[in-house]
C-alpha cells in the first residue's frame, strides 16, 4: 500500500464544510471523509510552522527534538520519518514545503556534505526530494528571506513570467493600473493575482505530485505539503470574489478579553498583524480571499483524487490529510498564530484507509484527543513496521480505523511554543530561556504554563467552548489548574532521550543470565553457576 500525506500550510480545522462551515463548500475533502475518519480533536505540538512541521515529521515533541522556532536547524542525526520508513524498505519522497533548516555545523562536525546520499537527507529533513519549493520568497532590504533554489520560481521564468521573482511579483500580487498591488498589502487580499490560475502554486504542486506518481514504483509514502492558504492572502481569478462579507463567520472575540488581560495574551494581540485582524475592514478583505485559497486547495484535491482514480490507484493507497497550524483571522483579536487557542492549535485531520480493515468506520468522526506526532506512527504502522516508541512520541491512529473497542485513548494533548524571536517576547522583556509557553489540555480544560514567573491561562472547555474567559489567575479554579499541572509534569518527565536503546533492548539484556564474565557481589562464586566464573579459576597461566 502507498501513503500520500498531504499537508496545508495555516488551514483551519473549522474551515471546511464537513467540519461545519456553513458558506464554504470543500466537496473533494468532504468525499475523502466520508470514505474515511475524520478526527476532530488533533493537535498541533506547536502553533508555528518550523516546529509543528519537525514534530510532524519526527513524531517527537518540540522540546525532544530541539527546533523550536522558524530557522532553527534540526540537529544531525535526529530521526525521522523517512529514516524510520527506509529501515523497512520503503521509499519516503517529498513534493513541497518542509520548512527544515539544515544542521550545517552538525553535518560540518561529521564529515557529511549536501552532495553525499547520507547529507542530502540530513538537510532535507530525511526525505527524497522530487521537488522542495517552502514557498516564501520574500525579500527585503537585508535580502531574501529564504535563500534556497524556488523550482516553483524556475517554472514561471519557463512559462514567460518575467523577473528574477515571478512568485512575489505575480502568484502573489494583482495589479492596479500600471502599479503592482502586492499581497503582503492586505488591502490588495481582493485582487485577482496577476497569474493564470493554472500556474499558479496549488495547481503547481499538484501537477508535481502527479507527475511523481505516473513515474513512482511502489510502495512510497509522498509527502505532498502546499504553502497555501498561508499568507500572502491572494489568489487568482476567479477564486478572488467566489465570497463576499456575507460569508465571513462572526468574528469569535469578546471585548472581556481586552480587561486586564494575560500579560503573554496581551502583548502578542498588541502585534501589528493582530491590531490589524482586530479591526473589521481588515477581515471583510482578507477572509474572502482565505476562503478562495481554501476553495482552490479543494478543487486541486478534487483533481489529484481524479488522477489516483483513472490510474487505479485510489484503491491501494492511503491517504493522510492534514494542516501544520490554523489561523486567528481576527478570532480573539489576534491575527495569524501562535498561541493556543482552538483556531490556531487544532488542525484538521482526515484519514482514508482503503484496506478491509478500515470498512466498518468509514464516514465516521472520532472526537478522542490525538495529535499531530501521532501521523508518523500511524505511517509507520500502516506501512507494517514497528513503532519504535523510544524514539517516536506519536501513537499509531490505526485502532481508531479499525474500530477497535480496546484503544486507550490519551489523557490529554501537549502543545509548546518558544517565542524568543517573536516581537512578543520583547515586549515582555523576556530573556530567550523564560519566552517559552507550555499548553496541556483534555477535554474539559486547556492551560497554558508561562515561563518566566508569568502565571498561567486557563479555560473550561465545557462551560465556555469558546475560550473567551481567561481563568488562570481566578482563585476559584486552584483545584482545575493543580490538576492540569499534574497532567504536564506527567508528560515533562516522560522518557525522551534515551532514543539509542529501546525498552526492548533493556529486557533482552536484563533477562536471563548474564554471561558476558561480569559477576559484581561474589564472595566465593558457589552463588551462581559454575560455568559463570570457571573463566576465573584453576592454575595461574605460565608462559
Amino acid at each position: 500500500m502507498n501513503i500520500l500525506y498531504i499537508m496545508f500550510d495555516q488551514l483551519r480545522f473549522d474551515y471546511l464544510s464537513c467540519a461545519g462551515h456553513p458558506t464554504l463548500q470543500t466537496p473533494h475533502i468532504d468525499a475523502l471523509a466520508a470514505r474515511g475518519m475524520r478526527f476532530t480533536n488533533c493537535t498541533t505540538q506547536s502553533p508555528v510552522c518550523g516546529p509543528a512541521r519537525m514534530s510532524a515529521y519526527t513524531g517527537r515533541y518540540v522540546s525532544s527534538h530541539g527546533s523550536s522556532y522558524n530557522g532553527y536547524p534540526l540537529r544531525v542525526g535526529e530521526q525521522t520519518l523517512g529514516d524510520h520508513l527506509r529501515e523497512g524498505g520503503t521509499a519516503c519522497w517529498l513534493i513541497g514545503k518542509t520548512h527544515m533548516k539544515a544542521d550545517v555545523a552538525g553535518m560540518a562536525r561529521l564529515g557529511l556534505t549536501p552532495d553525499s546520499v547520507i547529507g542530502a537527507r540530513q538537510a532535507e529533513c530525511g526525505f527524497d526530494i522530487w521537488c522542495r519549493d517552502d514557498g516564501l520568497w520574500a525579500e527585503g532590504p537585508d535580502g531574501p528571506y529564504d535563500t534556497g533554489r524556488s523550482p516553483y520560481n524556475a517554472y514561471l521564468t519557463s512559462k514567460g513570467y518575467p523577473g528574477d521573482n515571478p512568485w512575489a511579483d505575480f502568484a502573489n500580487a494583482g495589479v492596479l493600473g500600471d502599479e503592482m498591488a502586492s499581497g503582503w498589502f492586505m488591502q490588495n487580499a481582493g485582487r485577482p493575482a496577476n497569474i493564470t490560475e493554472q500556474d499558479s502554486e496549488t495547481p503547481w504542486l499538484t501537477s508535481q505530485a502527479m507527475e511523481f506518481m505516473a513515474d513512482a514504483t511502489g510502495p512510497w509514502v509522498t509527502h505532498v505539503s502546499y504553502i497555501k492558504p498561508h499568507w500572502p492572502y491572494i489568489v487568482p481569478a476567479p477564486y478572488h470574489d467566489m465570497y463576499g462579507v456575507d460569508d465571513i463567520l462572526p468574528a469569535n472575540r469578546n471585548r472581556s478579553e481586552q480587561l486586564d488581560p494575560h500579560p503573554v495574551y496581551a502583548a502578542f494581540a498588541d502585534t501589528l498583524v493582530s491590531q490589524n485582524f482586530a479591526r473589521n475592514e481588515v477581515r471583510e478583505t482578507v477572509i474572502p480571499a482565505y476562503m478562495g485559497l481554501v476553495k482552490q486547495c479543494d478543487d486541486q484535491m478534487g483533481r489529484l483524487f481524479a488522477n489516483l482514480e483513472e490510474t487505479g490507484q485510489m484503491d491501494n493507497t492511503m491517504i493522510i490529510l492534514t494542516s501544520d497550524h490554523g489561523d486567528y483571522l481576527g478570532d480573539h483579536w489576534m491575527g495569524e498564530k501562535d498561541l493556543f487557542h482552538a483556531p490556531s492549535v487544532n488542525v484538521p485531520l482526515i484519514i482514508y484507509d482503503p484496506r478491509p480493515s478500515a470498512d466498518a468506520t468509514r464516514g465516521t468522526t472520532c472526537n478522542a484527543l490525538v495529535e499531530s506526532i501521532d501521523v508518523t506512527a500511524t505511517i509507520l504502522a500502516a506501512s507494517g513496521q514497528s513503532i519504535p516508541d523510544h524514539i517516536v512520541e506519536g501513537r499509531s491512529l490505526l485502532p481508531y480505523l479499525e474500530g477497535h473497542a480496546s484503544v486507550e485513548p490519551r489523557d490529554y494533548v501537549i502543545s509548546e511554543y518558544d517565542y524568543a524571536l517573536n516581537p512578543a517576547a520583547a515586549k515582555l522583556d523576556m530573556p530567550p530561556k523564560d519566552a517559552r509557553l507550555f499548553m496541556v489540555a483534555d477535554h474539559e480544560w486547556k492551560m497554558v504554563h508561562c515561563e518566566g514567573g508569568l502565571p498561567p491561562m486557563l479555560f473550561d472547555l465545557q462551560n465556555d467552548p469558546d475560550e473567551l474567559h481567561d481563568l488562570g489567575r481566578d482563585p476559584a479554579y486552584a483545584v482545575a489548574r493543580a490538576a492540569m499541572y499534574d497532567k504536564l509534569g506527567h508528560w515533562s518527565r516522560r522518557m525522551a532521550q534515551r532514543v539509542t536503546v529501546s525498552d526492548a533492548d533493556i529486557a533482552r539484556r536484563t533477562s536471563g543470565r548474564n554471561g558476558t564474565g561480569v559477576v559484581i557481589g561474589l564472595y566465593d562464586g558457589t552463588e551462581v553457576d559454575a560455568d559463570l566464573v570457571a573463566r576465573y579459576r584453576g592454575p595461574v597461566p605460565k608462559e
